[in-house]
C-alpha cells in the first residue's frame, strides 16, 4: 500500500501494488471485449474477487485493467489509507465548527481544506502521456480495446474516460466521469447528464456559438480517477481535491491541440472539439441501474489528436445492477464526504448509501432526535443538498441504530413506523438515468421516519423499552461459551 505523501505516480504503479498485495490477477489468454470480458468481470466482482488485467484482448492494441475499485480494501489502497474513514477524519479535523451551516458552509469548508493543504496542480513541459502522438487521419479509436458490456448496447463504449472541459466565460475547469460511445474511428458521443457541470459548459459554448474544447484522459493514477467521480461543488477544482487526497500536487501538461491541461501520467489522452448544435443518437447502454438507458441525442466529440504512453494500459469499468465495481467508488464518497454533509446538516450522526440503491436512490440517516418532526426536517434538508437532492428514499433512524447494519435498519423501518403518520411523500429532481419516474428528470420521493415517536408528535401511548440482555449475563455467556459445546 502506498504510504501517505508517496502516492502512486501512475496506473502501472497501482497495478504493481495490487499484484504485490494479492489483489490482481492477470488473464493471459485471449478474451473478447464484446460481452466476454463483461461476463468474466461481473462473476469476479460478485465473488468478491480481485482486480483483473486482461493482457490479450481480441480487439485493440493494449491490455485492459478492470475491477480496480471493486472492494473497500482496494479503494482504500487506491487512496493510500488503511480505512476510507481516515480521509473523512482528516477533512473533519481541518474544517472548523464556526463555518456557516448549509451549502455555503460545505463550499467554504472544502475550500478551506484545499487552501490549508496547498496542493494545486503542477504544470510540466514534457509528459509520459505524450510519448506517442497520433494526429488527424492517424487517429484511430480502434487502437483502444473499448467494451461492449451488454448484448443490447448500442456499440463500443469507453467507460472510464476522465473528461476535461472549461467554462467558456470564466475559464473554470471541470473534470467529470462520463461514458463515451464510439461513433467512428475519430468521434465519440458525450453522455454528460443534465445535472453535470460539463453540460453547463457546453450550454454556454452553444449560446456563444463556439466550439467547446474537450480532453479525455484514460488510465490515470487512482486518486485522480476517483476525484473525477466525486460530487464536488462546481467551484471546487477536482485537481485541488486530488492533490489533497494524495498529499502531493498532480502533475499536468498542456494538450497539443486544445487549450486544456491533462494529467501528465495518464496512459491515453484524446483531444478534440464539440461543434455547437451537433447531436447524434447515443445508446442504448446497460447502466448501473440494471436496465438499458434509452437512445437520446448527445453532443459529438471530434478527435484531432490521440497521445499515449509507450505500451499503455487501458482502464475501464463494468456497469450492471449491483453489486458491481462502483461499490468501492460509492463507499469512498460516502465516507470521505460524511463530515461535510454533517457540516451542512448538523443533525446527522451518520449515514449510509446502500449499493443496492446505486448510491443515490436511498439514504439511511441516523439522528439524535430532539424535537417533534425532527426526522422530517432532516429529510427536507437532504432533498436540498446538492446531488443528495436526487435521493428518492430516505430512512431516518435513531442514533443508537447502526446505519450500516441493514438488518437492524430494516427492523426499525418495518416495526417503528405508522405509515399513515410517519411516511412523507413529495416530488423533486431524480437522476438522469432513473427509469422509474413517469417523467424524465423528476419524480416522487418518500421519507420514512423510523425513529422513536414523541408525545409532541401525537404519540400518547408511551414508547416501549427495547429488550436488551443484561451485561452480566452477556459476560457470563462469553466466558462459558466453549463449555456449551455449540
Amino acid at each position: 500500500m502506498a504510504a501517505r505523501g508517496f502516492p502512486y505516480q501512475d496506473l502501472r504503479e497501482f497495478l504493481t501494488a495490487l499484484e504485490s498485495a494479492g489483489e490482481l490477477r492477470r488473464v493471459g489468454v485471449p478474451v473478447d471485449p464484446t460481452l466476454e470480458i463483461s461476463e468474466v468481470t461481473t462473476r469476479t466482482v460478485r465473488a468478491n474477487g480481485p482486480a483483473l488485467l486482461f493482457e490479450r484482448p481480441t480487439r485493440g492494441e493494449m491490455p485492459i485493467a478492470i475491477n480496480l475499485f471493486g472492494t473497500e480494501r482496494r479503494m482504500a489502497m487506491a487512496l493510500g489509507v488503511d480505512r476510507l474513514d481516515e480521509i473523512g477524519a482528516r477533512i473533519g479535523a481541518l474544517v472548523k465548527p464556526e463555518l456557516p451551516v448549509g451549502w455555503s458552509g460545505i463550499r467554504e469548508g472544502l475550500g478551506k481544506v484545499m487552501q490549508l493543504k496547498s496542493v494545486p496542480p503542477k504544470k510540466v513541459k514534457t509528459a509520459p502521456c505524450q510519448q506517442v502522438i497520433y494526429r488527424g487521419g492517424d487517429v484511430d479509436l480502434n487502437r483502444l480495446p473499448g467494451l461492449q458490456v451488454w448484448p443490447g448496447d448500442g456499440g463500443i463504449f469507453h467507460n472510464y474516460g476522465l473528461t476535461h472541459t472549461k467554462h467558456p466565460e470564466t475559464g473554470k475547469r471541470n473534470l467529470g466521469l462520463y461514458r463515451l460511445q464510439q461513433h467512428s474511428a475519430n468521434s465519440l458521443g458525450m453522455h454528460w447528464q443534465i445535472h453535470k457541470d460539463s453540460t453547463a459548459h457546453h450550454a454556454v459554448a452553444e449560446r456563444l456559438g463556439q466550439r467547446l474544447p474537450v480532453a479525455i484522459a484514460i488510465g490515470c493514477d487512482p486518486v485522480v480517477s476517483y476525484a473525477a467521480s466525486a460530487p464536488l461543488p462546481g467551484d471546487i477544482d477536482e485537481y485541488l481535491f486530488a492533490g489533497f487526497l494524495r498529499g502531493e500536487r498532480v502533475e499536468m501538461v498542456d494538450c497539443l491541440t486544445v487549450p486544456l491541461q491533462v494529467p501528465a501520467h495518464a496512459q491515453i489522452v484524446l483531444e478534440g472539439y464539440i461543434e455547437p448544435g451537433e447531436r447524434l443518437p447515443e445508446g442504448p447502454f446497460g447502466d448501473h441501474t440494471g436496465f438499458y438507458t434509452p437512445v437520446e441525442p448527445f453532443p459529438v466529440l471530434h478527435i484531432e489528436a490521440m497521445t499515449t504512453q509507450r505500451d499503455p494500459v487501458y482502464h475501464s469499468i463494468i456497469t450492471s445492477k449491483p453489486p458491481q465495481e462502483d461499490h468501492g467508488l460509492g463507499k469512498a464518497t460516502e465516507r470521505i464526504f460524511q463530515p461535510l454533509l454533517k457540516l451542512m446538516i448538523p443533525d446527522i450522526v451518520d449515514y449510509d448509501l446502500p449499493a443496492a440503491g446505486v448510491f443515490h436512490n436511498c439514504a439511511i440517516i441516523s439522528i439524535r432526535k430532539r424535537y417533534p418532526k425532527h426526522a422530517q426536517k432532516v429529510m427536507n434538508a437532504i432533498w436540498g443538498a446538492h446531488l443528495m437532492s436526487l435521493t428518492k428514499l430516505i430512512v431516518v433512524v435513531d442514533e443508537d441504530c447502526d446505519v450500516h447494519d441493514y438488518a437492524e435498519v430494516a427492523w426499525r423501518a418495518f416495526g417503528n413506523v405508522d405509515y399513515a403518520r410517519d411516511l412523507l411523500l413529495t416530488e423533486g429532481p431524480v437522476d438522469h438515468l432513473d427509469h422509474s419516474s413517469y417523467q424524465q428528470f423528476w419524480g416522487g420521493k418518500a421519507g420514512v421516519d423510523a425513529t422513536r415517536k414523541l408525545p409532541g408528535e401525537g404519540y400518547t401511548r408511551g414508547w416501549p423499552e427495547e429488550m436488551t440482555m443484561s451485561p452480566e449475563i452477556r459476560s457470563l455467556v462469553d466466558k462459558r461459551w466453549t463449555e456449551y459445546g455449540i
